[in-house]
């Protein structure tokens, strides 16, 4: 593809972080101009283009005629084939595999948002699409923005050169307020109603674990350089049993087993009116590192990240158009499957009440999407109950 001087890119998936990530590319490097754009609901990418092309800052890099605005379950191949070098993901992650698939056979650069599977077959999905982006020399960076946040970039680089020792154990966090919500309209069928409020349904959403708690996760894969041998976790729908909420737990406590036996322990809530906390720590032999900028040892500072500190959500875009340009694509598609499916399984033993390795997790059958894309009816899946759902 070149230099690509003027990057064409193209948009799926048109709510608020799609909209964001559009804004956000185009500020992150010059050329950069948004051509096409698609989503399942007509009124969400028209309503993203009109936020985009009256946006001062952002208009003279918009570039989308009515023939290149898509809408239905296809608009992610309408959008993918169009005259676009590179596209931004950011419908709900259970389309996910199969858009990022589709995007790679075609040849295109890819920024996904996170996660980037809900099960374990879409897990694979996205593993074979890295491997097949590497043939074709092809960029795919995904919205883990503690990957691009310089704090945490130089506080992993200091675990990983020794300065805290050797690993002994890890913390993280994301306890944090309820969402949004949508209220059900008489017009909108079960499907319609599902997918606007996607972060409910774990067909979709994978569970707040998964499409929430992943940030830190991530981080702690990448501090330990290695993903987990098996957890146990406990989970449950405590405060927000409407059916409003569709089937997600609101609650999650893990604990997780990695190499050399280091033990990590997880929490992640949405629950009004609580503390929140949303965080990683690492302890080792010489001390411990809040991975956000900062290192201790018996409660004294020794180390405090105080260097710049670009806004990472731009940054992201900057580091993958950069090494496009420069013909050596960044490709984070392993780690961020990796992390993925350490949320992944996770939810697993909470659903099911059962210790999950890393083995069973990986080779599980359990396929989540649903059978029919259609806008129609579309039963509710049940609440998982811990010792009677079962492992896949």
């Amino acid at each position: 593809m070149g230099k690509l001087d003027e990057l064409r890119v193209g948009v799926i998936g048109c709510g608020g972080r799609g909209t964001g990530a559009a804004g956000d590319c185009i500020k992150s490097s010059p050329g950069v101009k948004i051509v096409a754009m698609g989503d399942l609901f007509q009124d969400r990418v028209e309503g993203s283009l009109d936020r985009l092309s009256t946006n001062d800052e952002l208009k003279a890099n918009v570039d989308v005629p009515k023939d290149r605005v898509f809408w239905g379950f296809d608009n992610y191949k309408k959008v993918i084939d169009s005259d676009v070098d590179m596209v931004i993901m950011a419908s709900p992650p259970g389309f996910r595999p199969e858009h990022v698939r589709y995007a790679v056979e075609k040849g295109k650069h890819v920024f996904m948002e996170k996660p980037v599977a809900v099960d374990a077959p879409g897990v694979r999905m996205i593993l074979e699409a890295g491997e097949l982006a590497k043939q074709k020399n092809l960029g795919i960076v995904t919205g883990t923005i503690k990957r691009h946040s310089a704090n945490y970039i130089e506080t992993i680089k200091r675990i990983h050169d020794g300065e805290i020792g050797k690993i002994l154990a890890a913390q993280c966090y994301f306890n944090t307020s309820e969402l949004w919500n949508h209220g059900r309209q008489p017009e909108w069928s079960d499907m319609e109603w599902q997918c606007r409020n996607w972060l409910y349904f774990t067909w979709l959403s994978g569970d707040h674990i998964v499409e929430q708690h992943i940030h830190n996760l991530d981080v702690i894969n990448w501090a330990l350089q290695a993903h987990p041998v098996k957890c146990v976790a406990l989970g449950g729908r405590q405060k927000r049993t409407d059916p409003a909420y569709g089937s997600i737990f609101d609650h999650f406590t893990v604990d997780y087993e990695y190499p050399d036996g280091v033990r990590v322990m997880s929490m992640c809530r949405q629950q009004d009116g609580t503390t929140s906390n949303v965080s990683e720590r690492v302890v080792g032999t010489k001390g411990y590192a809040n991975c956000a900028g900062s290192i201790g040892f018996k409660n004294k500072q020794l180390w405090k990240y105080e260097g710049p500190n670009p806004g990472p959500y731009v940054q992201e875009h900057t580091d993958l158009i950069t090494s496009i340009r420069a013909g050596k694509p960044l490709n984070e598609a392993q780690q961020i499957a990796e992390s993925s499916l350490t949320a992944i399984m996770a939810r697993m033993s909470a659903y099911t009440g059962q210790e999950i390795t890393w083995d069973q997790a990986m080779n599980s059958k359990e396929n989540l999407m649903v059978d029919k894309l259609e806008l129609g009816p579309l039963p509710v899946a049940p609440v998982a109950v811990p010792g009677k759902t079962p492992f896949v």
